[in-house]
């Protein structure tokens, strides 16, 4: 069986999140926000940018003019970072209730791929896909 390489909803999320912030420049903004320019639920939202903010990818400012903004610079944030962190799971295939998997080879192959996989998002920053902000703009309202 060759799973599809899929991302969750969980890291569509979180990358729609980074790339909103990182296009804002700096600038504060909200969870209402992000949620509106996306169409995505407030409440989902909010558990992924507090889990962001835990992993140290989003930084919360409190307060009545408070709000979020990146905690690093968009340029020391990779997508693979990004990527090991919400997506949990690791395998693209679970191989615990297969019958041949003791003498397979294809666990290690998936993983060679998983690894090549990651080494593309490794090599890409949040600063290159949120690089044209201005396009955004219009967008976002930011």
């Amino acid at each position: 069986y060759c799973g599809k390489m899929k991302l969750t909803r969980y890291t569509d999320y979180a990358l729609r999140a980074l790339i909103y912030l990182a296009a804002n420049d700096g600038g504060l903004a909200s969870i209402r926000q992000i949620a509106g320019a996306h169409g995505i639920s407030q409440n989902h939202l909010m558990k992924i940018v507090q889990d962001l903010g835990n992993a140290g990818f989003v930084k919360t400012v409190r307060g009545r003019h408070g709000g979020l903004r990146l905690a690093r610079p968009a340029a020391e944030i990779t997508i693979g970072q990004v990527v090991r962190h919400t997506e949990s799971d690791g395998g693209l295939v679970d191989c615990s209730t297969c019958r041949i998997a003791e003498g397979c080879g294809l666990p290690a192959v998936f993983s060679e791929a998983r690894e090549a996989f990651l080494a593309v998002l490794d090599s890409c920053r949040l600063s290159d896909v949120a690089r044209t902000p201005d396009a955004f703009r219009h967008l976002f309202a930011v």
